[in-house]
């Protein structure tokens, strides 16, 4: 099968697909990872609303491709970033989104994204607004008897005087967490906004005061995702943690070897690139299960490069490659993203995403996604 792509001039040179679909599987009940793909949404084509205006989510399309993750042995992240939370889809709708998710999959692995995004940042006067705002949301989510990961705040990044600010207030929200809580390290790569998050723009202070506020609370605290993109910080906070607290990985560079692990431990995982690339993700940790350490990397090693791409800078538009690859997967009947995302990446990004998710064997049905490559292509001038 061959579709004509263009390179960064415009001339067409034909791509002849070479990936097998990879393999249906599914994990088990108890992996030998535990494994949350960030979720995306499904923005409503049809909505009259202008991208900067009200999210409006086609609820039917989002939903199913949670049961889609649901079906696969995956657990889901969710209303966190990758699903535009905060740069298109507000605290309203993120509620919304979580109902729906607790109602329709009721034994599901899930854990949801507590924020302070209603909170205007330029209008927080202080902690206690921040505080406040967090609880509002925390209340919210777990009358609805979910799980929640703590995200990162703006309003907190602003107004935060230093580290003893971020260990008082965790340590406040997290007595109140009636189950033990993920908590989130989120790089300023992903949200400029939260640029010297816990009191530092030092990875060595700023990590000082996560272990401290971890050791603080070790029993109200499942674990920790770290999205830094930077395998080492990661490996020297995971050989940090208290036994029983999880070092979830948010690299979306170098998830094989941080999931892998080394002899003195390993990452679970919670990524947003584990939402295209579910089906690999279930596959390679199925493999890890049975102990084919070999088998788990040679299915995601070569996913690297695409990850890579999709996540590249500016990295928080990754979010238009996870949804264009749903569109191309069949999960979705459109390409249209919430906030008009879909336009933040450039032609040449998508035919090399298309190149390489076919190279993984990601594209599960490669006549749909030819189809639909050609139709990106057309709108683009290119017959």
């Amino acid at each position: 099968m061959k579709v004509a792509l263009p390179d960064d001039t415009g001339k067409l040179t034909d791509y002849t697909l070479v990936g097998q679909p990879l393999p249906e599987a599914r994990l088990s009940a108890n992996p030998a990872r535990v494994v949350y793909s960030a979720a995306h949404v499904v923005a409503d084509p049809f909505t009259a609303n202008d991208p900067s205006g009200p999210a409006n989510v086609d609820w039917d399309a989002t939903m199913r491709f949670r049961h889609h993750l649901h079906g696969l042995g995956l657990g889901i992240a969710e209303a966190m970033d990758t699903a535009q939370r905060g740069m298109g889809l507000d605290w309203g709708g993120a509620l919304e989104l979580i109902r729906r998710t607790r109602s329709e999959l009721p034994d599901a692995l899930v854990a949801n994204g507590c924020g302070t995004d209603h909170l205007d940042p330029s209008k927080a006067r202080g902690i206690d607004d921040v505080k406040r705002a967090y609880m509002e949301q925390l209340a919210a989510i777990q009358a609805l008897d979910a799980r929640v990961i703590l995200m990162a705040s703006r309003a907190m990044a602003r107004v935060a005087s230093g580290p003893d600010d971020y260990i008082a207030l965790y340590g406040e929200l997290l007595a109140t967490c009636d189950r033990p809580a993920i908590l989130h390290w989120l790089g300023e790569m992903f949200d400029p906004a939260l640029a010297g998050y816990w009191g530092s723009s030092h990875f060595d202070s700023a990590l000082e005061t996560v272990v401290a506020i971890i050791e603080a609370n070790a029993d109200k605290i499942d674990g920790i995702k770290i999205s830094l993109l930077d395998k080492n910080k990661e490996i020297v906070l995971r050989r940090r943690l208290p036994d029983g607290v999880r070092m979830y990985t948010g690299d979306d560079f170098n998830y094989p070897e941080l999931i892998e692990g080394d002899d003195q431990g390993f990452s679970h995982a919670l990524l947003g690139i584990f939402d295209p690339l579910a089906p690999a993700a279930a596959h390679a940790v199925g493999r890890l299960e049975q102990g084919d350490v070999a088998g788990f990397r040679a299915t995601l090693d070569p996913t690297v490069p695409l990850a890579r791409l999709i996540f590249r800078a500016p990295t928080q538009y990754y979010k238009t490659g996870v949804v264009f690859l749903a569109w191309l997967n069949g999960h979705q009947d459109h390409f249209v993203m919430l906030g008009g995302a879909q336009a933040m990446r450039p032609l040449p990004y998508f035919t090399e995403v298309f190149r390489l998710a076919d190279g993984c064997g990601l594209l599960r049905d490669p006549e749909i996604a030819v189809m639909r490559m050609k139709r990106l292509l057309a709108m683009h001038g290119i017959a």
